[in-house]
């Protein structure tokens, strides 16, 4: 019987990315492929990319050409590309960087076991021309279901699969292959985005937006929970626009409560929240619903009028801040995060007042700050009044260093609350740590339990805070604590 291949999938940005590798890894293995964790123990290593900004860009370079090492010093003999990076500048990357055996665009996904089977051997499998994928959908989002079967959309792997195709869990298991324990995942929404933001060039590789039946996302949430997953994080480049396009702009506000009673899911989190799409009605179903986190991701990018208007975006510090004072009189212990950009073509001193002015008023729980810097191919980057390099350095370090302030006092304010902590590690030398509801994975911070005595990763425990490390907290576990399930995600 030959040796099977082996292959590694390396992936790099966002958790959208993720369920795309899990996708990938499930088709691979459907196929006989053996997935590894080590580059070095794979025939092929596959990296998929971010291409979002320059820093993303240059780490996805960085891991091909260190998976690239690795060929004639053990078994790996190919390296691809695939993910945002690879589908945005296709045949220029694989020109630019010789290194990569392939560069494999969204639509190679559900070719990817033969793809790669050809690089094995020695084939060359042309890298595509980039292509605005906004263009391949109807304008109308009412289209859009119809045709969306036509267009390669990652991590939209179909449910109800044939025996066999995915790992063995009843007609429930989707075309996704776990490649981590974590007691966490990510559950796609919907992909792609229209809105026109002048920096963002996400819409012109990921598409228009396309949302996922919720029928697809109930399955997988379920099996998830199978594979023995309690926290399930709703992730898109915009959860509040999801079912507009299914004819319900409110759908989200009915699937959670769903997704919630989904046996072993202990806590349904929702991310990519934009300020401008926020309704009452999903306020209120995040701040009420048992098992559901009152956590709100909200993408504000900026609070000066001028600046969110060249963005492209709306708003202003008052309405944001009106926002989040809805937020808190229904959940006052709702974590709150945001991403800002500063340095942004045009932006005046009074501008940036002006964010710290909302920045110093919002007690958000995690604060993302980011130098603006030109993308190709957006409107920004054709703008007038571009800031010097030095000028925008200067406003990130000054930004950033009022914001690691604001989040430690922001820590300290939840002395003394109770939380409902998920275990994610426990090691002996270095502790147990888990995450509170107002905590995501990878972007906020985390909390570290007093004692570990009788905890396991993936275990609710009742927790009360006694002390802040910055932005992360210290918790002691509660006499008795059981995980207290039905108010685990409050």
């Amino acid at each position: 019987m030959p040796e099977r291949r082996t292959v590694a999938l390396v992936t790099l940005g966002c958790a959208r990315n993720e369920v795309d590798s899990e996708e990938l890894a499930g088709r691979l293995e459907a196929d006989g492929w053996q997935l590894v964790e080590d580059a070095s123990d794979a025939d092929v290593a596959v990296v998929n990319t971010c291409g979002f900004v320059e820093a993303a860009k240059k780490d996805s370079v960085d891991a091909l050409l260190e998976a690239n090492d690795l060929k004639g010093h053990g078994r790996t003999q190919a390296v691809v590309a695939v993910g945002c990076m690879a589908e945005r500048y296709g045949k220029d990357l694989a020109e630019a960087l010789p290194e990569a055996d392939g560069v494999l665009g969204f639509d190679d996904s559900a070719d990817i076991p033969d793809r790669l089977q050809t690089i094995l051997n020695g084939g060359i499998h042309a890298a595509h021309t980039p292509r605005d994928r906004r263009k391949l959908l109807p304008i109308s989002p009412a289209e859009r279901q119809e045709s969306a079967t036509s267009v390669a959309l990652p991590g939209h792997g179909p449910s109800d699969l044939p025996e066999g195709v995915a790992p063995a869990s009843g007609p429930r298991a989707p075309l996704r292959r776990r490649l981590d324990g974590s007691p966490v995942a990510s559950v796609k929404l919907a992909s792609g985005c229209d809105r026109r933001c002048s920096f963002c060039a996400i819409p012109s590789f990921r598409g228009s937006f396309i949302s996922r039946r919720p029928s697809d996302v109930l399955n997988e949430t379920r099996w998830l929970a199978e594979q023995g997953v309690k926290e399930i994080m709703l992730v898109s480049e915009n959860n509040t626009s999801y079912g507009k396009d299914l004819g319900d702009i409110r759908l989200l506000e009915s699937l959670l409560p769903e997704l919630a009673e989904t046996d072993g899911i202990e806590r349904v989190r929702v991310s990519y929240l934009q300020p401008a799409e926020m309704r009452p009605g999903l306020i209120d179903v995040l701040t009420s619903t048992p098992k559901v986190a009152p956590y709100f991701d909200l993408s504000f990018q900026h609070s000066a009028p001028d600046v969110l208007r060249a963005m492209r975006r709306f708003g202003d510090t008052d309405r944001f801040l009106e926002l989040l004072d809805t937020i808190r009189s229904k959940a006052p212990e709702a974590g709150v995060r945001s991403n800002f950009i500063v340095g942004f073509p045009g932006e005046s001193e009074a501008d940036l007042a002006e964010l710290e002015r909302f920045l110093q008023h919002a007690r958000l729980d995690a604060i993302g700050v980011f130098g603006y810097s030109d993308e190709e191919g957006t409107e920004a980057a054709t703008y007038d009044g571009k800031l010097d390099e030095d000028v925008v350095a200067e406003r990130l370090a000054r930004v950033s260093r009022l914001a690691e302030q604001l989040v430690s006092q922001r820590a300290e304010e939840r002395l003394g609350e109770t939380l409902h902590v998920l275990v994610e590690s426990v090691d002996p030398d270095e502790g147990v740590y888990g995450r509170a509801a107002h905590q995501a994975p990878e972007t906020d911070g985390q909390v570290l339990l007093t004692s570990g005595e009788g905890l396991a990763v993936g275990r609710m425990v009742e927790a009360k805070v006694v002390g802040t490390e910055g932005v992360d907290l210290v918790a002691e576990p509660l006499a008795g604590s059981s995980g207290c399930a039905e108010e685990a995600g409050r």
